[in-house]
């Protein structure tokens, strides 16, 4: 399905989620970029961006607010929580656990300008010193310090990313994904939210040889 056709489906009110579209944008030059120079969390929120690596694993779309909010209440986040958000977009996920339960949280992104809008929207809403947004390629990222993930990226991306989030995470770390599973791995909660799935997995301690 190309761009055109997309964006026609959001025009019309048509669920991308049928068609298997989500989450981050697609559009850049494909060329090799350094990892960007990225704020701490403790203060300054200035991010410097780099060319877009590659292009995005798939469209951005926005997580409703309804859905963001039921997903950080499944996964009971707090404010001793370090929160990841794959393919963080605006920054809602992050932007909104700062706010509710002062939560600190990282946004990992690949577009540039998504990750502009992002700091913007952390400063108005005044957590800049909660969250910090990285412009990063997922399959190249390190989520380990992470004590909850939320993702809202597509079902073959969650299974690519399967792996990687079980080898890197502490037992005990909770994943929410909006709309789409993780295969074989049974969820432990399943959620309808305004007609929308939101799948909830903890890390096993010993991790089954076909999730491997």
């Amino acid at each position: 399905m190309n761009h055109k056709k997309i964006l026609f489906l959001l025009a019309t009110g048509v669920s991308l989620t049928s068609w298997g579209f989500v989450g981050c944008t697609q559009q850049a030059p494909n060329v090799e970029a350094e990892a960007p120079e990225t704020s701490t969390l403790a203060g300054q929120t200035e991010t410097t961006t780099q060319p877009q690596e590659r292009p995005g694993d798939v469209p951005y779309v926005p997580t409703p607010q309804p859905v963001v909010d039921a997903m950080l209440e499944v996964a009971k986040v707090g404010k001793d929580d370090l929160l990841y958000d794959l393919g963080s977009g605006d920054g809602r996920i992050v932007i909104t656990a700062a706010q509710k339960y002062g939560t600190k949280g990282v946004g990992v992104e690949i577009n540039p300008e998504l990750i502009q809008e992002a700091n913007t929207n952390a400063q108005t809403a005044g957590v800049s010193d909660r969250v910090k947004f990285v412009q990063q390629d997922l399959f190249k990222s390190d989520f380990s310090e992470a004590t909850v993930v939320t993702l809202y990226l597509l079902p073959d991306i969650n299974l690519k990313l399967r792996p990687q989030l079980l080898q890197q995470l502490k037992p005990g770390t909770r994943i929410v994904s909006h709309a789409f599973d993780m295969g074989e791995w049974e969820p432990e909660q399943t959620l309808d939210v305004d007609g929308r799935t939101i799948y909830y997995w903890v890390v096993p301690e010993e991790v089954p040889a076909n999730l491997k």
